[in-house]
């Protein structure tokens, strides 16, 4: 547990630090295999963001990007400057914290950012029906009463390209934090809760909207897409390429949303280019 967030963390001693942000219904365990990959590079910290995980929930209930924009910059606040990694939900929360406090953020990953698209996708659409006043509480509910292994069946088959691929080990720690999550009485209020800031994001305009905050990073930017991706269209890339100052935009044609997940290996190899680039004093290239 560092402060109110609990962290995972590797073994100290690599030369440099990274903070990883997991998306809605994830959990610090999501970037369990790219840390792994990353652990001669950087010593990594990934959090449960507040009322997520093993992380309890907020003390004034508050699930906006924003709050959890500050959960993240308490952490890096105390591990110091370091590469931020953020997939979807985490990615806007990444986004956030890279404009608000450049001097923390050395380089920014973001796989799958979960950014305001005007042409939102069957799951975003699912997202912001179950934010929905009462209707979030209803489908919260009734999802409980779906036995766990199903849940995790349905959850891997949405974000992963192909689920038949996830290892018998990861679906059971799936399966077991489910049943663990369904017993603590914040964990459908945590959920909604995320769900209803995410919402609030995308209808968020002007100079606080998360597309004008990508235009304030100064960070030099990798973008990883997963060409099957089910929740955000690839093709945001392109807008993107045009918004961030510093990027390099990677698609993936094997990967879903969660290409941290299903291709730690290529993640890894990106990320480890942009960390030695900005070692090197040399801004990533767009494309």
């Amino acid at each position: 547990m560092v402060g109110p967030v609990f962290v995972r963390s590797t073994p100290e001693g690599a030369p440099e630090r990274a903070v990883f942000v997991h998306g809605l219904a994830g959990s610090a365990t999501n970037w369990t295999d790219l840390m792994d990959e990353l652990k001669d590079q950087v010593t990594g910290y990934a959090l449960d963001l507040p009322g997520a995980g093993f992380s309890p929930p907020p003390p004034d209930g508050d699930y906006s990007v924003d709050a959890h924009a500050r959960a993240v910059i308490g952490l890096l606040e105390q591990v110091g400057p370091a590469h931020l990694f953020g997939n979807s939900l985490g990615g806007a929360i990444s986004v956030k914290v890279a404009a608000a406090r450049p001097d923390l953020v050395r380089t920014l990953t973001l796989v799958s950012p979960a950014l305001p698209d005007l042409l939102p996708r069957y799951g975003p659409a699912r997202i912001a029906a179950a934010a929905a006043p009462r209707l979030g509480e209803w489908v919260a509910a009734r999802f409980r009463l779906v036995p766990a292994e199903r849940r995790v069946d349905a959850s891997f088959s949405m974000v992963w390209k192909d689920a038949t691929g996830i290892h018998p080990d990861r679906v059971r720690e799936a399966v077991e934090e489910v049943r663990r999550r369904d017993g603590l009485p914040y964990t459908a209020l945590a959920m909604i809760g995320s769900a209803r800031g995410i919402v609030a994001e995308y209808l968020r305009r002007g100079e606080e909207s998360l597309w004008s905050q990508a235009a304030k990073v100064t960070a030099p930017t990798l973008i990883v897409h997963g060409r099957h991706d089910r929740l955000v269209r690839p093709a945001m890339a392109a807008k993107a390429g045009r918004t961030f100052h510093q990027v390099r935009l990677v698609l993936l044609p094997h990967a879903g949303h969660v290409a941290m997940m299903e291709q730690p290996a290529l993640v890894a190899a990106e990320a480890r280019r942009l960390i030695g680039e900005t070692r090197l004093g040399n801004a990533p290239l767009a494309g």
